[in-house]
């Protein structure tokens, strides 16, 4: 239906685009044939107007507003060009001389309300019908103006062939013309009235069409405010009983203050009556507990189907408000009951104390005793009249009752449809953890393949010529042996995480990630390491590097089989990665293994002995530069001599740099040793202490290396 709305809408505009408001207007005959067939389309939109509106109002009395969202735009939408269409339409004079166009409401319908429905006013289209001719007053006027017409024209020939009698015109023939002449103008006149007095029946006929309608929704509401009324007046009235017996019992208990002993029988029944009452009351509430509890359960347990059903649970919701305002009503009598009883068994308290008084002076009271039996009878007269109302009161109970149990019934019905949801949701649920778990465990075989290149790469470094020239010191494998053995501890509680719940690899492809990397170095490492070691202790480094790698892809193959996955261990790992370890600690040099006590010593002697290689290489290379001077010349001299400025500028940079390291390393003891000393400073950071030991070694050694490999083009080798 918005389609066909759009449909027609689009062509009113197409039609109007083409015309404008002066055309439209002047009643030509061309833009006549263009706005014929909008009245077809007023028609159709004002019926399509009307429907949409009463769906709308269906569909929002079923589902969600939130779902009829896109709904209640378009319709927006279509309402404000449908408005400026009939209102354009309107004012043009074609349009009100052929049809009565509808006037729309200045807002559109509130379909989040639904009493508005009420408020709704079908628009009606009225096509005023061909009124038939008034053939009575024509014929009166033929009869009155025909003969003197057609004696005209009698004599009117009769002169033209004989000539005026005497040869002249007469008095009769100028009243006859002139009375011709008013003829003519009375009719033209009367043509207009008519005309005239059509529109303006037609315009009648479409004011008491709306009028109908607009009496006819009015009758409507007034019909409904009669029965609200009535409702009303009804519950009025019944609270006006409720409150004469509650007066009228009020004023008995009030009289029942003189008479003691006609009461206790009285009170007796009612204490029993009230019991019955109260047990009553709580099984209609352990029932509606019940009730409660099972709707609690399957709104918790249906969350996500409870916004589907958003429309159901607020009617239940109702019905459940409505049950429990009932029953507090209910709750709030039985307590006013309560009171009363209470209040009564004060008054029976001090109608005994009277009673005993009375007794003393029971000669006196015999006459009162007598009529006191007497407002007896009555008392029982009441109770008996209490006893119907209350047998009528558990009618009630037993109906709502009734009602509570249809009520349970639909609600189990509705559980059941929501527990097969839920069945459908908990597959779904399944596949969707099936394919989580594909997902996390095709991830892991991504990085376990990932893993197996970075170490395959690695073991490959082992047997390349260009990796002969890289070389490592034992402390930074140690130092990468203890990382790869500290990621395989991370690697088993990741797996060990994985294996408990195999929704989230991520722990384990984390740890994955961190082992294939440390390993890979400590392989690295291991290699460039044996590049400077002895014969023996090189190949046992190598094979342990080898070994290390195939154990680690062995681990890695056993992770991407699904049946060896729960059964992989990385032990055969810790074990090589223990040897490549205990390798590089042979490795370390022995001059090392001294104490502690002697480390600041020892790191005195190293700078000194630094310092004193360096400066004789400095002498070296300026001897070598003096006999490349003497021996050679021309280009072989100019090269000797780049050769050995270069080797004189670095050898001044390496001076700089260990005379800026010993004033660092001046300044981070007197900074960090406070109140201990040089000597205990260095025992206490001996990591540190050894790591600056072997980088003075290695600086003194480069130094040396250095002035032979230029020694060796200025020897002409």
């Amino acid at each position: 239906m918005f389609d066909y709305m759009d449909c027609e809408l689009k062509l009113t505009e197409s039609v109007l685009r083409q015309l404008n408001t002066a055309m439209a207007v002047s009643q030509m005959s061309a833009v006549q044939c263009r706005l014929a067939p909008l009245i077809q389309v007023i028609q159709d939109c004002s019926h399509l107007y009307h429907y949409t509106v009463q769906l709308m109002f269906k569909l929002h009395a079923c589902l969600p507003a939130d779902t009829l969202q896109g709904h209640r735009d378009r319709f927006h939408e279509q309402f404000r060009s449908l408005k400026n269409f009939f209102k354009r339409a309107s004012d043009m004079l074609y349009f009100k001389r052929l049809i009565q166009i509808p006037r729309l409401p200045e807002s559109p319908p509130n379909f989040l309300r639904a009493s508005a429905l009420a408020e709704h006013v079908k628009p009606v289209v009225v096509i005023p019908e061909e009124a038939p001719e008034d053939e009575e007053p024509e014929n009166l006027i033929e009869i009155s103006t025909a003969p003197p017409v057609e004696q005209q024209n009698v004599s009117d020939i009769f002169e033209q062939t004989f000539g005026p009698p005497n040869g002249v015109r007469d008095d009769r023939d100028l009243q006859i013309e002139n009375l011709k002449k008013e003829v003519d103008l009375l009719r033209a006149e009367l043509e207009k009235i008519k005309l005239e007095a059509q529109r303006y029946i037609t315009q009648l006929k479409a004011q008491i069409n709306s009028l109908e309608a607009e009496l006819e929704e009015q009758r409507k509401q007034k019909q409904k405010a009669l029965v609200d009324n009535e409702q009303l007046r009804d519950e009025v009235e019944r609270l006006q009983r409720a409150q004469l017996e509650s007066s009228r019992t009020q004023g008995l208990y009030v009289e029942a203050e003189k008479k003691a002993s006609a009461t206790e029988m009285r009170y007796a029944k009612l204490k029993e009556k009230h019991g019955e009452l109260i047990n009553t009351h709580a099984e209609l509430l352990r029932k509606n507990a019940d009730t409660a509890k099972q709707l609690t359960v399957t709104q918790q347990s249906q969350e996500e189907v409870a916004r589907v059903k958003e429309q159901l649970a607020f009617q239940m919701e109702q019905v459940k408000r409505e049950s429990e305002m009932k029953l507090e009503d209910q709750t709030l009598q039985m307590e006013q009951l309560k009171r009363e009883l209470e209040a009564k068994k004060e008054e029976l308290t001090q109608i005994q104390s009277s009673l005993s008084h009375s007794k003393q002076a029971g000669s006196e009271l015999h006459s009162q005793v007598e009529a006191l039996h007497a407002e007896k009878d009555s008392l029982r007269k009441s109770v008996s009249e209490k006893e119907c109302e209350l047998l009528s009161v558990k009618g009630l109970i037993q109906e709502k009752e009734l009602l509570l149990n249809q009520e349970a019934e639909r609600s189990a019905k509705e559980i059941r449809e929501l527990q097969g949801k839920l069945m459908e949701k908990k597959n779904q649920e399944q596949g969707l953890q099936q394919k989580l778990l594909d997902d996390q465990f095709g991830m892991l075989q991504g990085t376990v393949k990932e893993a197996e290149n970075i170490i395959q790469d690695a073991i490959a470094k082992l047997d390349d010529p260009l990796h002969v020239r890289c070389t490592s010191s034992p402390d930074y494998l140690i130092s990468r042996a203890q990382a790869a053995l500290e990621s395989v501890n991370s690697l088993e509680n990741g797996h060990a995480q994985y294996m408990t719940n195999m929704t989230d690899a991520t722990g384990l492809v984390a740890a994955l990630a961190q082992f294939a990397h440390l390993t890979a170095d400590t392989i690295v490492n291991g290699s460039a390491t044996s590049h400077m070691a002895p014969t023996d202790h090189a190949d046992k480094l190598t094979e342990s590097c080898r070994d290390c790698g195939h154990r680690s892809l062995e681990y890695l193959n056993e992770l991407k089989d699904k049946q060896l996955l729960r059964q992989a261990n990385p032990e055969d790992v810790r074990r090589t990665l223990q040897g490549i370890l205990q390798l590089g600690q042979e490795l370390r040099p022995k001059s090392l293994d001294i104490k502690q006590e002697e480390l600041g010593d020892m790191v005195d002697k190293e700078m000194s002995s630094t310092s004193a290689a360096i400066e004789d290489a400095v002498r070296r290379i300026e001897e070598m530069m003096n006999q490349a001077r003497n021996k050679s010349s021309g280009v072989k001299l100019e090269v000797n001599e780049r050769i050995l400025n270069s080797c004189t500028d670095l050898m001044k940079a390496i001076r700089l740099l260990v005379m800026t390291s010993t004033n660092l390393q001046k300044e981070i003891v007197e900074s960090g040793r406070g109140a201990a000393t040089t000597q205990e400073f260095y025992a206490k950071n001996s990591r540190w202490t050894e790591g600056l030991i072997s980088a003075s070694k290695a600086v003194g050694w480069g130094a040396t290396q250095l002035v032979w490999v230029s020694a060796m083009p200025v020897d002409f080798q």
